[in-house]
């Protein structure tokens, strides 16, 4: 039976990816492990899988076109098959010849009994699969096979919309939440807390309330297909980040110019120094590999380092062509998925929350003091962002008001406190979040940063790793930045920016005295957050900046 392959929602503020390359073609064959498209969403650029073998049969959306998620990318099944039923909404059983019709009808009453019995079935499936969504346990990594429910967010009988996260998933690589696709009830759950799931098992059914599921559930119990085919709309697309498919294999020789290579073969060739253009590539459709780079001979090919013969001469870099004086000239340049989502969410929390602002000086005299013997026993260096992240993770726990979110009827007080930091990378901007940094040491939070930022730059973020954010701290301190201030990012009600310290003369007891200061401004978002409730914030973030010893107790 034909498998529909849709738009997989990869962060929970994609709404849709755009193609970035096909990695195979209408007619290739595919396995259930294969790399058929790489997906850019407003995070990083995923790889998505096929999680089934036969051919691809149909491609959706072409390389550079964007697709709202959950929308029919690809359909993968048996050469010849038809699968336009699936492109309008039916089921690809309803295209396959009946047999019945001809078959000779007289004296097969017996005989025909078990094959009335499959269609009876099969049509009982196909009117629950009308009213009822089925949601299966996705492949969250290359290496997942089984996923555990560490929580269900809705219990059976509940409403559900379709961007309601329904679960968390615990898999091999991190926590994941699972979302509803579909508006309704939840019909069914079938996978218990502290269970586990193989891949692509039913753990759940969204639908009209109601609905008779026990056709859908007898089909699974029996092995049959028909609940995974019969609606596309149950079928989730697979996907995993360059970071868990390094080295997963992809088609090679794009008439673009463009080297086809794994992310772990580009690293790897750029610091070992080698031309990447000159390995010949093992993998699917010739991909460059890791063990490609590995096994590259230099002698064999120029080397793409600084020639070793001395006096040689690198060759000399194309230099780009300018515009004569007097002659206007612009470049457009298409917008990435992820800044068209930096767009759209600071430009909806600008104009939909009615920000105010709170700046505050810091003495950092202290500061600066305790960070100098930190540094002295700390495992890893901590930085001054680190000392900020925890003095506003504790003045969070003293004033909860500003640890909130507006929900529109509502004010939602979070008991834990997850701080984002924003890390600027090459396509913008992503907020990594350190969950649970009051109950963190300043050595603990700066490992954790450290991670964080490295796997922000090199793509490779898991979706636990920057959502969850409770409050927002960004620095621009280390650009010489002495002042600015922030946009709130949703769905905290503030953020705090943190300027430079700089050197400033202050009177102190009638004295002038040199001391070192640091501005921060907090934005705060005034349907949760009063003046004065924020200004008691930064009094006692201040309190503790000023006297670090506070953390440690």
């Amino acid at each position: 039976m034909a498998e529909v392959i849709r738009m997989p929602l990869l962060s929970d503020t994609m709404t849709e990816g755009v193609i970035a390359e096909w990695h195979k073609k209408v007619g290739d064959t595919v396995k259930s492990d294969d790399v058929i498209a790489e997906v850019e969403t407003d995070k990083a650029t995923m790889e998505v899988m096929a999680y089934a073998d036969g051919t691809l049969l149909y491609i959706g959306v072409e390389k550079g076109q964007a697709a709202k998620v959950n929308g029919i990318i690809a359909i993968v099944g048996k050469a010849g098959e038809d699968y336009k039923p699936l492109l309008e909404g039916g089921d690809a059983k309803a295209a396959a010849p009946k047999a019945d019709a001809a078959a000779p009808a007289p004296k097969a009453e017996k005989a025909e009994a078990t094959p009335a019995a499959a269609a009876v079935d099969n049509g009982a499936v196909e009117a629950a699969l009308k009213n009822a969504t089925v949601i299966r346990m996705p492949l969250l990594s290359d290496t997942m096979t089984e996923g555990k429910i560490v929580t269900w967010n809705k219990k059976e009988g509940d409403t559900v919309k379709s961007d309601d996260v329904l679960a968390e998933v615990e898999t091999d690589k991190a926590t994941m939440e699972v979302i509803g696709y579909a508006d309704g009830t939840l019909l069914h759950i079938g996978v218990p807390e502290g269970q586990v799931a193989k891949v692509n098992g039913i753990i759940a059914i969204v639908g009209k309330k109601g609905t008779d599921i026990s056709p859908i559930l007898n089909a699974e119990k029996s092995g049959g297909a028909a609940p995974k085919a019969a609606a596309p709309a149950e079928t989730t697309a697979t996907a995993t980040a360059p970071a868990s498919a390094e080295e997963a294999p992809a088609a090679n020789g794009s008439t673009d110019g463009r080297v086809k290579a794994s992310p772990l073969a580009k690293k790897l060739a750029e610091d070992k120094g080698i031309d990447i253009r000159q390995v010949t590539g093992t993998g699917d459709g010739g991909r460059i590999i890791k063990a490609d780079v590995d096994s590259f001979v230099p002698s064999k090919a120029a080397p793409a380092a600084t020639p070793s013969a001395p006096g040689a001469k690198a060759p000399a870099a194309p230099v780009a062509a300018f515009a004569p004086i007097g002659q206007e000239g612009h470049t457009d340049t298409p917008v990435s998925q992820m800044r068209k989502a930096i767009a759209r969410r600071l430009a909806e929390s600008k104009f939909g929350a009615p920000h105010f602002y709170l700046t505050m000086e810091i003495n950092m005299d202290e500061a600066m003091k305790s960070r100098e013997a930190i540094n002295k026993i700390s495992p890893v260096k901590v930085s001054f962002n680190d000392m900020v992240i925890k003095a506003a993770a504790m003045a969070l726990r003293q004033h909860p008001d500003v640890n909130s979110s507006w929900m529109g009827d509502s004010i939602r007080h979070n008991q834990h406190i997850h701080i984002g930091s924003a890390v600027a990378v090459e396509e913008g901007l992503i907020v990594p979040v350190i969950r649970f940094a009051d109950q963190k040491s300043f050595s603990q939070i700066a490992a954790e940063t450290k991670t964080l930022n490295d796997k922000a730059k090199n793509k490779k973020l898991q979706p636990n790793d920057y959502s969850g954010n409770t409050f927002t701290v960004s620095n621009l301190g280390m650009m010489g930045i002495e002042h600015f201030t922030a946009i709130i990012n949703p769905p905290d009600s503030a953020i705090l920016a943190v300027g430079a310290i700089k050197e400033t003369v202050i009177v102190e007891n009638g004295q002038f005295k040199a001391t070192n200061v640091m501005k921060v401004t907090m934005s705060c978002d005034h349907r949760t957050v009063d003046g004065a409730v924020g200004a008691r914030f930064l009094v006692t973030f201040k309190q503790l900046m000023e006297n670090p010893v506070t953390m440690l107790v």
